[in-house]
């Protein structure tokens, strides 16, 4: 399957693969991962890059590894998620330590939600925050989404469910992002 490569004015989305591993396993042993099914050891963060990379061959769609254009740094995961037990497709934000903060996120999460409305044709999407998780939910409201009720899953538990605006709501889609 080829991954598309998306880029913003500060980020490359690209595909996740091995070379990720360290950042990515750094990410899943911090408290940082508390509110996506971390802490984990190195083995299960292993796990844990092979399914964002095998997701999407199973869907035709994944999260990317995001980095700086300026420096290559790697900055974290975004993209759109749907695995088994999600209640509808998410836009979701992985930001690895020391790259909050800086709008990375909501500039990643535009260019996801602009690839997922422009070419795969969804026609809305979630993101699911856990309640205490205040840094996600204000991604997910710069980027427009509102809370729309609430989930419960059965590994990661009770996480709030943020509906991201309509395409046609939407006054800038990005296509620019994989022009």
């Amino acid at each position: 399957m080829q991954i598309p490569t998306l880029e913003t004015s500060r980020l490359i989305l690209r595909a996740p693969g091995p070379q990720d591993f360290a950042p990515f396993a750094d990410f899943y042993a911090s408290p940082r991962a508390d509110f996506v099914g971390g802490p984990l050891s190195p083995e299960l963060s292993w796990r844990m890059l092979a399914m964002e990379i095998g997701h999407w061959t199973l869907k035709g769609f994944g999260r990317w590894t995001v980095e700086t254009r300026d420096g290559g740094d790697i900055v974290g995961m975004v993209g759109l998620f749907e695995p088994e037990g999600w209640p509808e497709p998410e836009i979701g934000w992985d930001l690895f330590n020391g790259f909050e903060g800086k709008g990375y996120a909501t500039e990643a999460g535009e260019a996801a939600r602009a690839y997922a409305y422009d070419i795969l044709g969804w026609t809305t999407a979630i993101s699911l925050v856990k309640p205490d998780n205040t840094g996600s939910a204000s991604v997910a409201q710069r980027l427009g989404a509102r809370h729309d009720g609430d989930f419960t899953h059965e590994r990661h538990g009770f996480m709030h469910v943020y509906r991201h605006p309509a395409p046609d709501a939407l006054v800038n889609g990005g296509v620019e992002a994989y022009a």
